[in-house]
Order: C-alpha cells, then structure tokens, then sequence
C-alpha cells in the first residue's frame, strides 16, 4: 500500500520510509534556521530598544525607488548572507515593481506578490513580499519569513528528497515553513488583520493543491493532509468574539467581528468538495479530524514567578527577577521550573544538569506541587485560575515518559502560561493581561477544548479519542497494533474499509489544526 503525508506536525527532519511519500510540517525552520523570521522596511524610524521578532530595518525612497537587502543564512564567516532588492513605485499606475534576484513582479498596494526566489550565492529561498503602507509620506514593506526553496530545498524537507521538488514542478511554489502563517508578525502589528488573512487562505489555497494531487496520485492506499487555516485564524481572531477582551485595546473590533464563522463555513466547503470528489466508493473511508478547540486567552500566568515566590525557584543572589531562559537561577537550590506552554518540570538529579531532587522525593513533591497550584486564584477577581494538574506518571507511559514534566498543568477557560513563562523569563508579577493579537488557545484543561471527528462509517463508541486514530488506520491495512499503543480501533468487527479496502481519506476542521487526511483505497 502507498502513503502519501503532507504536512503533519513533527515529520521535521524527514524520515525514509517504504512505499510513500512525505512532505514535512510543523518544525520545518525558515532559510535563516528559526522558526518563522519576517522582515520589514519602512522610511519610518525604528522604535529604540523594542525587539519585534523579526529583522526591522529604516530605508529610504529616493525618486520613487527602495533599495535594500533581504537577510539569509550565516556563511563561512557566520556573518548573514544578504541578497539586494529594489522596488520601484510607479505613481500613475499605482503599482510596485519589486526587482528580486532574476525576477520582477508588479503588485497594488496591500497585494502580496507570488512567491519570488531570493539567491544567497548557492543557497534560495523563496518569499512574498508586501505594500503595506504607500502614501506621500512614507513606505513600508513586509517580507514573510524566507521559506526553503521547495525547488531547490536547502536541506531535506521531504521524503524522498526529490518530493518536494516535484510539487513545486507541478503545483508551483509553496510555503514550506513549519508555522508558515506569520502569527507573530501580526502579534507585534507589523502586519494589519487584513495582510494576515490575504496571507493565510494563499496558504491555504496551495495546500487544497496538494490534496487533490495526492488524492489523484493515491489511486489505493493512504492519503493524510494537514490544513492549518482554523488553528491560525482562530488564535489570531478569537479576540473578536470577547468584546471585553484586553487584546481589544487600540484595535479595530468590527471589521473582523465574522472571521471565525467565515473561516468554518469555507472549512465545511473544504470537505464537501472533498466528498464529492470522493464519490460513491464504498469502501474508501473518511475521516475529518482537528485535535483540539479552542477558547479564550485573556490572562497569563508565570508559575517560574509563582515557583520562585514559594520557594520552589530560586535566583542567584542579587537578582529579583531573570530575563528569558532562566539566565539568573541558582539551580543548586531550585526544585521545579516550566518552560514551554503546559508542564513543570522537577529539578531532577541525574536528569538535568544540575539536579537536586532526588528520585525518591519525586512523587512527594509533584503531589504538593498539584494541591498548591489547584488552589492558586487570580488576584484581579478571586477567579479559579487551574482546572486540574495532572501527574504526568498517571497519563503517559512509554519509553521516552520519563524525558516528560512530571506535572501537566490544565488550566481554566481565559488563563495559560504567559508568553515570558514560556521563555523561561522571572518577571515581578505572576498574572499580566494577554494583549497580544494572539487571543485565542488551547494549552488549557483538554476536556475543556476538545476536538472534532467526523467519519463516513459507523465507530464502536461515542467519545473517539485522538490515541485511536492510529490503531484505527492500522487495522484498516491489516497491520497488528503495537502493544504500546494505548488507543484501540473505532470500528466495529466488519465495519470501515477492512484490509485492502478503500481510500481512506481523513480531513480534519473545526477550531483545531485542521487536517484533511486519509487512509486506505
């Protein structure tokens, strides 16, 4: 049987496999080697002091014409390679014509250009580039990250190597950026609402593309597809539907009051075009999964600070608080930090570098741990602020268990860990208003998100969780589920498509990373 993956989360570096082809997702970083690094050039002059998450840069327009460089990876001297480029802003046509390597393409203010090759010597990368601002005063430009050249990849991004490339052959370029839409561009407002959605359903668009060419390609086998669109829109949008939301602040609050509807409704397109396309095949098997929801993000909470004020983290003498990545803490007396999203993590010895729980106070301290953060309240109302820690002994199993935080934190509807905890940052305050366009998440209490599932055949159960998925798809070749796969399959002896039946196409959608995937035809 073929299998054909595009795009699924953690597939970064690629890894071979017989009979099939893969073209990774999430993790795959830009030309630079982060994980999403954008570019922006305006005559404005730069804001001193304030880092934006991207390369900012002041420029000048001299008779209607910018010239700067885009920014690439280090070279042999680990300085950045540079490719220059020209614009050239016609008044009477009012169209920019940006000049890029070997190429020139035209485009209107507030339209992005197609994906245009950006040389560094031997090494391209590909980037859309942006009017964002044009008027008589000044000029700003926005360039997304620079993706690898799925052409000419600068590394593997595919399996097999060549995969990419034949994509890009047949469809046209596309973005290859693990987090391809470019949330922290409109977190900082370099870009508007408006540049991010443009961008968004372009991406999109590409990905319907590459559904219907491994749908066509994937005659009998398997046929995965992960749509990222309703994850993005609904972090980035989820401020709208919360007129009381602090993220509000000095931002339009109608315009975009119906995006997350509309985003659903052109989701539910998705699939029924699918369907029809499908047709009437008996034995191909469907299925539309997103794995999780979403709700409100209105406060985050830094337990590094909460931690450090119980006692639990402590920072080298002198300091009261630490900058990103824990760069003050005395980890000879700290017993419990987080970093990340969702988990604490015990300071433990022979696990960390410089771990001072032992094994046997694990349990004793993550158990008192549990009952103080159940108990934590938001100061601002007396709001329960977490729904329930879980030890992460008691949920997971498994070989790599032990690499794991030993407790997971699920939080209420409104909270999660703020964006400094996340850095490994001690602030003074543990709570602070989330006011970042990024208003909406998920890294709360699961069973207060959950995600979708759709199906064309009978399941054995009404509660289908995500670990099923997997045992399910196996069954459905005849492949015996591995021991260690905690989930079991969701349908019922003789129902699905059985071994050598159909495809099996499987698209997920609602508020979740929505993937259009599919097993077995």
């Amino acid at each position: 049987m073929w299998s054909s993956i595009i795009r699924v989360p953690i597939t970064f570096p690629p890894q071979p496999f017989k009979n099939g082809t893969l073209l990774s997702g999430m993790c795959v970083p830009d030309i630079q080697g982060t994980q999403g690094s954008f570019s922006f050039y305006s005559t404005k002059p730069r804001p001193a002091g304030k880092h934006i998450g991207g390369q900012q840069y002041q420029i000048r327009c001299v008779g209607g014409v910018v010239e700067s460089n885009l920014t690439g990876p280090p070279g042999a001297d680990r300085t950045p390679l540079k490719c220059p480029f020209r614009v050239v802003f016609d008044a009477k046509t009012r169209q920019a014509t940006f000049h890029v390597g070997a190429e020139k393409v035209s485009v209107g203010p507030r339209e992005y250009t197609p994906w245009m090759v950006v040389p560094f010597g031997k090494i391209t990368g590909i980037a859309r580039l942006y009017v964002q601002t044009w008027d008589d005063k000044d000029v700003e430009i926005y360039v997304t990250p620079i993706n690898i050249n799925p052409d000419s990849p600068a590394m593997p991004i595919s399996h097999p190597f060549v995969y990419s490339i034949y994509l890009a052959k047949t469809l046209g370029m596309y973005a290859t950026l693990g987090l391809a839409e470019d949330t922290w561009a409109l977190n900082e407002r370099v870009i508007d609402e408006e540049a991010f959605l443009k961008q968004s359903w372009l991406i999109c668009e590409e990905r319907k593309q590459q559904l219907w060419e491994v749908l066509d390609k994937t005659r009998k086998g398997f046929v995965t597809v992960v749509f990222d669109t309703s994850d993005r829109i609904s972090h980035m949008f989820y401020r709208y539907l919360d007129p009381t939301h602090p993220a509000n602040a000095g931002k339009d609050v109608e315009r975009h009051k119906q995006v997350i509807p509309e985003m659903y409704g052109k989701m539910d397109e998705l699939v029924g075009e699918l369907v029809a396309r499908l047709g009437d095949d008996p034995e191909t098997v469907l299925m539309v999964i997103s794995d999780h929801g979403f709700t409100n993000f209105r406060r985050g909470v830094n337990l590094n600070t909460w931690l450090k004020e119980q006692g639990y983290l402590v920072l080298k003498e002198g300091n009261e608080t630490s900058p990103d990545w824990f760069a003050k803490v005395d980890w000879s007396k700290t017993r419990a930090f987080t970093l990340g999203l969702t988990g604490v993590f015990l300071n433990r010895v022979g696990r960390e570098g410089q771990g001072i729980v032992e094994k046997r106070d694990v349990d004793t301290l993550a158990r008192e741990l549990k009952l103080k953060l159940e108990a934590l309240r938001d100061p601002a109302d007396g709001q329960p602020v977490i729904r329930e820690v879980f030890l992460t002994r008691e949920v997971h199993k498994g070989p790599y268990a032990d690499m794991a935080p030993e407790l997971l934190i699920g939080y209420h509807k409104g909270f999660r860990h703020s964006w400094d905890c996340a850095t490994g940052a001690v602030p003074r305050e543990v709570f602070t208003d989330n006011t970042k366009s990024w208003s909406g998440d998920h890294c709360v209490d699961p069973r207060l998100v959950p995600g979708v599932f759709f199906c064309n055949r009978k399941i054995n159960t009404a509660e289908p969780n995500l670990m099923d998925i997997a045992p399910t798809v196996l069954e459905q070749f005849g492949v015996d589920v591995p021991a260690y796969m905690q989930g079991k399959s969701l349908f019922a002896p003789g129902e699905g498509a059985g071994v050598g039946g159909g495809r099996t196409a499987r698209a997920a959608r609602g508020q979740g990373a929505p993937s259009v995937e599919g097993a077995a035809r």
